[in-house]
């Protein structure tokens, strides 16, 4: 009997309904971020499916792009997220 405990496990994929839960932003705005490349997605047949660390680093990419544009510190934190 073989011991598959080691063994990688394949990312979570996510639905284009679910990024946009995630997200919080309408199926169409996700969609668009998915078809534009914004976020990496992967299709299969005729739907779109988002490894879940595809999703993680879009909202980074978001955070980082924030973070470097030096914002004063009176400020909230935003994140910036491209959505065009």
């Amino acid at each position: 009997m073989m011991d598959n405990s080691d063994a990688p496990r394949p990312p979570t994929l996510l639905t284009v309904r679910e990024v946009a839960d995630y997200l919080r932003v309408h199926q169409r705005t996700a969609y668009r971020l998915i078809t534009s490349g914004a976020i990496r997605a992967v299709k299969i047949g005729s739907q779109w499916r988002v490894p879940e660390p595809a999703l993680m680093e879009f909202l980074e990419s978001g955070m980082n792009a924030s973070v470097s544009t030096g914002k004063k510190k009176t400020e909230p934190d935003q994140f910036k997220l491209p959505l065009d």
